[in-house]
């Protein structure tokens, strides 16, 4: 038995919150002696064997680290220094081109890191909300009990003493579950974060031909929302105006079809005006053929 064993067994185990939850019983160790997972009583629990990596041997006490805990940190770790080194790789192929080939290999690489982390990310997730409903369960056990040792109270079941006990113990309980629950909403928020940076790093970068056509498109409509606007009528009052007196048409000098023609213009002939012819005696035309024998 190695002196890390000698100074774990027998010691007193707490949550991050200072809550008793045990005993340490006994250390299981590797063929070097390295301990692989301790053996807590939790009493009616009964024993159980915690990763060792789960706990934190003080002086007085040992301070267990719950695993939702320890998986989010380590995710957020790795997930920060994948984005990182995908960002300096793309400034380094940004400085120079020359690079690209080189640059793809280890981008898929970061890339397939990337979507691993996705997966391990989805998993504790759940295992965040999954806490999370156990803390809202306990909150509510922990006042229920702190308001029926109120009733009993009053009632005169139990005395003054003993309701101080019921109070400090659940409101240490409640507080408890108050940092624990700040805790992985922290969390939570974090890894939102990160998500978002993510997406940031990885957006594709529009090609020139679709911003030109999204900018004769934003013109296009520009100038048809330009026409279709009719224009406002004037405020202000217009001043009446003289009427305008028409000039007298001036006749327009005829120019000769012919350099030999004169400047004078030709007068047309006008047509004979014809007249109703009158009617003529009967008795003076038998006259007239007489004289003419």
């Amino acid at each position: 038995m190695t002196h890390d064993n000698v100074e774990i067994i027998g010691k007193n185990v707490k949550d991050m919150y200072g809550s008793f939850m045990g005993s340490v019983v006994g250390t299981v160790t590797d063929i070097d002696g390295s301990v692989q997972s301790v053996g807590i009583d939790y009493g009616s629990h009964g024993l159980q064997q915690i990763p060792y990596e789960q706990l934190v041997v003080q002086d007085e006490v040992v301070i267990f680290i719950p695993r939702w805990r320890l998986d989010s940190q380590r995710l957020i770790r790795e997930k920060q220094l994948t984005l990182r080194r995908l960002k300096a790789l793309m400034d380094i192929v940004a400085e120079n081109d020359d690079m690209k080939d080189a640059a793809e290999i280890i981008h898929e690489k970061y890339k397939s890191k990337l979507a691993s982390l996705d997966e391990a990310e989805a998993e504790i997730r759940v295992k965040l909300e999954t806490r999370l409903s156990e803390l809202n369960e306990q909150q509510t056990s922990a006042k229920t009990l702190l308001f029926d040792a109120k009733v009993q109270y009053k009632s005169d079941e139990i005395s003054e003493a003993t309701f101080e006990i019921v109070k400090s113990s659940t409101s240490g309980v409640i507080e408890h579950i108050a940092h624990e629950s700040a805790e992985i909403s922290n969390i939570k928020s974090r890894i939102a974060d990160l998500e978002l940076e993510s997406e940031q790093i990885e957006a594709p970068a529009h090609p020139i031909q679709e911003s030109a056509v999204t900018y004769l498109e934003a013109a296009a409509t520009s100038q048809q929302m330009t026409q279709t606007m009719l224009p406002e009528a004037p405020t202000e009052p217009v001043p009446e105006q003289m009427p305008e007196q028409t000039p007298e048409p001036v006749e327009a000098p005829t120019e000769p079809t012919n350099l030999n023609q004169s400047a004078v213009p030709f007068a047309f002939p006008k047509p004979p005006v014809q007249t109703a012819s009158e009617p003529v005696d009967d008795d003076q035309d038998w006259l007239a053929r007489m004289e003419a024998q």
